[in-house]
């Protein structure tokens, strides 16, 4: 199975081959002691609001997002849009915004030749460092070890 994965990984893409593991239960790649590089699935289906608010978000990664603007976003308190956010996502709004900022770099790792600062921007970190702590902490390798990996072009950086 691994290197079943491992094949389409490398033909197409980490993201096809995380969404061929996730179908099939099993980690899309294992490496000894390092994380698994498994996107954390959303649970089935967040409240309209919520979803509204979740798929606004993803498109506009590279700006700022606070609880309150959300929570106005959803029409609801800051105290219930956080509360129901934790309750259906299963994670706090800023830890799921910075997994989705995470997701984002990745895949522009794997697709662009960006320089880390642009990727960095691109992906709603506010500088460089802040984007590599992030992604180590989520992916356990830094950004370069991953691109150096996944990246489906010559990388330039």
């Amino acid at each position: 199975i691994d290197a079943c994965l491992h094949l389409v990984r490398t033909e197409l893409g980490s993201e096809v081959a995380t969404r061929i593991a996730r179908r099939m239960v099993v980690p899309p790649h294992r490496s000894g002691g390092q994380r698994q590089f498994v996107e954390t699935p959303l649970p089935a289906e967040p409240c309209e609001g919520l979803q509204d608010v979740m798929e606004w978000v993803v498109e506009r990664l590279d700006e700022e997002h606070s609880i309150p603007s959300l929570a106005r976003r959803a029409a609801m308190s800051e105290r219930t849009f956080a509360r129901r956010f934790t309750a259906e996502v299963g994670t706090t709004p800023h830890k799921w915004l910075t997994s989705q900022r995470v997701l984002r770099a990745r895949h522009l790792l794997e697709t662009t030749d960006f320089d880390i600062e642009r990727l960095a921007r691109e992906s709603g970190f506010a500088t460089a460092a802040v984007l590599r702590h992030h992604f180590q902490r989520e992916i356990g390798i830094p950004p370069v070890a991953y691109r150096r990996a996944f990246a489906k072009h010559p990388a330039s950086a």
